[in-house]
C-alpha cells in the first residue's frame, strides 16, 4: 500500500476529530461533513486548497517538512502524532524494514524481572507480545505470560475485560500505543495480521483503529480487580531496553503508604479464584468463588511458573502464538 495514501488517511481521520470552535472557527448550521473541511485545514495550515486535497489523495507523496509541521498544527496535534505523521510521509525507500529474526529477550534482562519478587514485570515486543515475564506479573494476570499478545488478549479473552475495572481506557491508550510505533511499517505482515484479526472480531477495536489515535504513555495508573485480593489502584512504568528496539519493560508498583500497598505482591500466595476465573480450570460457573486452591491452575505459590491453563470449558484451546501468527514472541508477546 502507498506510503502517501497511509499519510491521506491520517489527514482525513484527523481533521474528522477537531470541531471548528476548537481552532477559532464558527460551527455553522449546514455541515455535511464531521470536523473540519478540507479548505479550513489548508487556511489555518496557510496552504492551498488543491494542495493539501493532494495530499489527501496521494497524488503529492514529498511534501515538505515544513507543510507538515504546518498541517500538524492546524490538525492541533501532539508530540507524538506529529512523529508518526513524519513517519508516514517518508518516502518508502526510507522507511524503517522489519527484522525476520523472532524478538529475543536478553539474558539479563530476564534475570533483572526474576531479581523483582515484589514487583510484577513484563517486556512487550514492538506490538504487545509479551516476551519474558517474572512469576510476579503471571501471578498478576496468568495472560501477561510470554507468548501471548496482550493487545489481542485486551478485547477478545473476557477475562481482561473483567481484569481491567478501567477497560475502556486501558484499550483506548493500548490501540494509541500500537498506531505510535507501526508508522514505519504500515505493511508490516505480522502487524498486518493483528489488526485484520481484531478488526473482524471486535467493534471496539475497530472503532479505536479507525480514530488514528497517536499516543505513547510510558507511566500512568491502571485500576485492576484481581481474583484474590480485589481492587488494585497500581502504577506503571514502561521503559524503552537500549539495544531491542521495539522492546519495553513495563514494571507495576503501588503508591508507598497506600492501602494497595504490598498487594501486587500478596496475589502469588495461595488464595481462591473467583468463577469468571475459575471456569477455566473445569470449575463450575455458581456466580461464587471457587473453593479448589489458586495453586491448583490459575496462580501457584512464588518460585514456581505460572502459565494460562490450556483449555477454557466449551470454547476450545486458549489460543497461543504459532510460528507466522501476528502474537508470537521470540521466547515462546
Amino acid at each position: 500500500m502507498a506510503t502517501a495514501s497511509k499519510l491521506g488517511d491520517y489527514l482525513r481521520a484527523r481533521r474528522e476529530q477537531v470541531r471548528p470552535e476548537d481552532v477559532g472557527l464558527p460551527a455553522g448550521e449546514r455541515r455535511r461533513v464531521p470536523g473540519l473541511r478540507r479548505e479550513e485545514v489548508a487556511l489555518l495550515a496557510g496552504i492551498s486548497a488543491e494542495y493539501y486535497l493532494r495530499l489527501e489523495q496521494g497524488r503529492d507523496r514529498h511534501p515538505s517538512d515544513q507543510v507538515l509541521d504546518s498541517i500538524a498544527g492546524a490538525l492541533r496535534l501532539a508530540t507524538d502524532a506529529r512523529v508518526y505523521m513524519r513517519a508516514l510521509a517518508r518516502s518508502p525507500r526510507t522507511a524503517t524494514r522489519r527484522s525476520s529474526h523472532p524478538e529475543r529477550v536478553s539474558a539479563s534482562i530476564q534475570s533483572l524481572i526474576d531479581g523483582w519478587p515484589t514487583t510484577p514485570a513484563l517486556v512487550h515486543g514492538r506490538y504487545m507480545t509479551t516476551l519474558a515475564a517474572n512469576p510476579t506479573a503471571i501471578a498478576l494476570n496468568p495472560l501477561f505470560a510470554p507468548g501471548i499478545n496482550t493487545l489481542r488478549a485486551a478485547f477478545l479473552e473476557p477475562e481482561m475485560r473483567e481484569f481491567y475495572r478501567d477497560w475502556d481506557t486501558m484499550t483506548a491508550k493500548a490501540v494509541a500505543y500500537v498506531r505510535s510505533v507501526s508508522a514505519a511499517a504500515v505493511d508490516d505482515p505480522e502487524l498486518v495480521r493483528l489488526i485484520g484479526e481484531l478488526s473482524l472480531h471486535s467493534e471496539r477495536f475497530r472503532t479505536l483503529w479507525a480514530r488514528q489515535d497517536v499516543r505513547r504513555r510510558t507511566s500512568g495508573v491502571t485500576r485492576l480487580l484481581h481474583p484474590q485480593v480485589g481492587p488494585l489502584d497500581l502504577h506503571y512504568e514502561k521503559l524503552a531496553l537500549p539495544g531491542a528496539p521495539g522492546q519495553m519493560l513495563i514494571a507495576y508498583h503501588a503508591e508507598p503508604g497506600s492501602p494497595h500497598g504490598g498487594t501486587a505482591s500478596d496475589a502469588r500466595a495461595p488464595g481462591r479464584a473467583p468463577a469468571a476465573y475459575a471456569y477455566r480450570h473445569g470449575c463450575r460457573r455458581r456466580g461464587r468463588t471457587s473453593t479448589g486452591p489458586v495453586s491448583s491452575g490459575l496462580i501457584r505459590p512464588a518460585g514456581t511458573l505460572n502459565r494460562p491453563p490450556a483449555f477454557r470449558a466449551g470454547r476450545g484451546p486458549l489460543r497461543r502464538s504459532s510460528p507466522g501468527s501476528p502474537h508470537r514472541g521470540a521466547t515462546s508477546g
